[in-house]
Formats: C-alpha cells, structure tokens, sequence
C-alpha cells in the first residue's frame, strides 16, 4: 500500500491528512487559497507515486478529482450520506481534521461508500440540464409571487403569467404603486429567464437529437429530448448498477420500509436521489392516462386501487426501469460524448 490520504473540501482551505503506508508516516495541513493552481502545485509531490486520495462528492469536487488524475493519484469520491453515517451515533468532535481522517481511514480500511465520478461529457450534460431545472423553477417562483400581489389586493385571479395574455393583463391592471413595482420587476425576470431557458434548450435539443443514449430513451412514450438528456445526464453509465431496482433506489423512488417481524406501516419515497430524474420521470409518466399509452391500463388499474399520484409514480418507476435496460444494452456507447 502506498500513501492514502483523505481530503476535506471547504471554500477557504483544503485540509489533507495522508499516511505512508509502507513507512507509517502521517501528513496533516491545510491548502490554501482552495484553486486550481494551488492545489495542482501541493500535488507535485505526489506525481509518479502510489497515491491515493478520498474527498467527498460536495461542491467543488471536480477540479479536485480532475487534478487528483492528471498528478496520476487515484481519486476516489466519497458518498456524503453515507460517509457521515460512518462515523456512528456516539458524540464526537467534528472537525475539518477529523473529517479529512475519517476519509483516510475509510480508504485505508476500503470500506470508502463510493459515488461514480462522471465523465466530462454527462458531468457537464448534468449541469446544463440542472441549470434548466434551477430557471423553471425561478421562473415558476416569479409567477406565484406576481398572483400573491392580485390576491393580497383583492384582485380576482389573473391568467398565468408565463402565457402572453396573461402578461398582458398584468401590465395593464391598475395596482398600487408598490404592487405594480413588484409585478413589473416580476414580468421583468420571466422575460429574462424565459430568454436563458430558450438557449440551454436549443443546446439541449440538439444533443438530444444525435447523442445515442439519449436517442435511444426517446424511444419510450413521453420521452422527448428534455426529458432523455435528463435522464442520461443525472444515470449516467448504468452498468455500474447491478439491477433495474438499483436505478430505482439511485431515483429516490424506492419506498422506505420500517417493519418488526414483517409488520409495519407503509413507507413514503425515500427521495434520496436527484430531484432532476425524479422530475424527468414524473414529466415522462404524465402522459400514461392517453389511450397510446402503453403503460395506459396499468395506470388505469393502480389509479383506481391507489389513486392518481402513486399511479404516476409507479408509472415512473416502470419508465426508469425500461431506461435502464435500454442503457444497459448499449453499454458504455450510451455516455460518448457527441
């Protein structure tokens, strides 16, 4: 064994605590400032050693892993859930130090709860198609607080905000002055975020429409080009999940269970996943009440036992599961970058 060390990552420093293994000395400090440079210079002592380093997957992490590989260490990406639960229920000092020697220690002992470090290509597919999510979401928000300030004035409820005519409406309703400063500011944005999204999507579409991961999710119904890039960006390579249910449980979308001897109550979603792929198979699911529906009379059935959210959920799980098998089959040829 060589040196193994574990790196804890904050925006104003780096702390590192490594250990040699063949000579059992130990290193502990602290890098700063936390850039490229002066981590890439803090490597140089590393370059053509056995080295290898765990950092957890939080902000920030890329460069880290990207010179990690470039200095030839190994880089291994700590799973943060999992690796906090590690450190047990019994009260302890939690410091950038111990944390930094919780990694090496779980590295050394190879019992690091691993995350999968995307490639380049699905790591910046993943932050446009989150980036999308983030201006709907904003643009969602703007809508709600512009219908607030009509319902706070007594106004009857107006049109949405995101279509044409009801904008017009705003514009023109005879508010006061600090209502009218909110819904102008309000229009303002969504006409601004409606321009930003226009762009990521256009980027989007176009990959969609010759990458072949995603031209191969498209395949299913309701699956279009939004929703394909999403699903490939938050999955990625899939072959590393051993079974369709895996996906599932990656998605959030497994049920928590909590039983004694086979009794217990029903669980919820765990939702311990990325919300976008839980979003894109829900936005995928959606159209299974339609007759072309091929999911139409199992949708039908579980809506009329469980009603119409678990009926859509479930649908969402057949979806991911199709995908992932879809994936699967084309192996490694499903991430290549286009």
């Amino acid at each position: 064994m060589g040196m193994v060390g574990g790196l804890d990552l904050h925006r104003r420093q780096i702390t590192y605590d490594w250990v040699d293994g063949e000579t059992g000395d130990c290193q502990r400090g602290m890098i700063r400032p936390v850039t490229r440079e002066s981590f890439r210079e803090w490597l140089g002592r590393f370059r053509d050693a056995d080295a290898a380093f765990a950092v957890e997957a939080t902000t920030g992490w890329r460069f880290v892993v990207e010179e990690l590989e470039r200095a030839g260490c190994s880089a291994h990406l700590a799973e943060p859930a999992e690796t906090r639960a590690l450190r047990g229920r019994k009260r302890r000092a939690k410091t950038d130090r111990a944390d930094a020697r919780h990694l090496r220690d779980l590295l050394v002992h190879q019992i690091l709860p691993e995350s999968w470090i995307p490639t380049p290509f699905i790591a910046d597919l993943r932050t446009k198609v989150r980036l999308r999510k983030t201006m709907i979401d904003q643009r969602s928000g703007w809508a709600k607080r512009i219908k607030a300030q009509f319902f706070h004035h007594g106004w009857p409820t107006p049109p949405s905000a995101l279509t044409i005519a009801g904008r017009e409406y705003m514009a023109q309703a005879d508010l006061p002055p600090t209502a009218r400063q909110v819904v102008d500011a309000g229009l303002a944005m969504i006409a601004a975020l409606d321009t930003q999204i226009e762009l990521v999507d256009a980027d989007i579409r176009a990959l969609a429409r010759v990458q072949k991961g995603c031209v191969v999710l498209q395949t299913q119904w309701g699956v279009g080009p939004i929703v394909s890039a999403a699903m490939l960006g938050e999955l990625g390579d899939v072959t590393r999940m051993r079974s369709s249910s895996q996906a599932v449980r990656f998605a959030g979308l497994d049920v928590t269970i909590h039983d004694s001897d086979g009794k217990g109550p029903p669980g919820h979603l765990s939702r311990q996943g990325p919300s976008v792929l839980r979003w894109a198979v829900g936005e995928a699911a959606t159209g299974a009440w339609r007759p072309g529906s091929p999911d139409h009379d199992y949708y039908q059935a579980t809506k009329a036992r469980l009603g119409t959210s678990r009926a859509r959920v479930s649908v969402a799980r057949k979806i991911l599961r199709r995908s992932y098998h879809l994936l699967a089959n084309l192996g490694e040829v499903a991430i290549e970058p286009v």
